[in-house]
């Protein structure tokens, strides 16, 4: 597991639809249900007509840490939901990213999010964890 300024990357040795299966699973696992499902590959292959890799950016919400978040500070929902990159690197290898909320709620200063963005990071860290085993 590696960490950006960004988030958490996690490669896995696996094909592609296995790999949405196993972050879409261990995202449930901590709460965490798939609002909205971005496939850019076929995006941009209907919008410009180019090839790209197989890549998805998952929306991932845990209700009851949005709605603190939001209730703390409503400005906050331009950060909402955490997004999940799952990316093909080479056939067999696909690359995990997770979002670091605490990075991304950094730009909102609300101190009170600070636990928030902490308990999202925790379980979005045992996500990680949780797909290297």
């Amino acid at each position: 597991m590696d960490t950006t300024t960004l988030g958490l990357t996690v490669r896995l040795h696996t094909d592609y639809e296995t790999a949405v299966s196993r972050v879409t699973e261990a995202l449930k696992t901590e709460g965490f249900g798939v609002l909205t499902e971005i496939d850019v590959q076929a995006t941009l292959k209907k919008k410009l007509d180019v090839d790209f890799r197989p890549y998805k950016i998952l929306g991932a919400c845990n209700p009851p840490l949005a709605y603190r978040a939001l209730s703390a500070a409503p400005e906050v929902g331009l950060l909402l939901p955490c997004n999940v990159t799952v990316a093909q690197i080479e056939t067999g290898v696909i690359e995990i990213s997770l979002v670091d909320p605490l990075s991304m709620l950094g730009v909102v200063n609300k101190p009170e999010l600070e636990a928030v963005a902490r308990e999202a990071r925790e379980r979005l860290e045992r996500v990680a964890a949780a797909l290297k085993e």
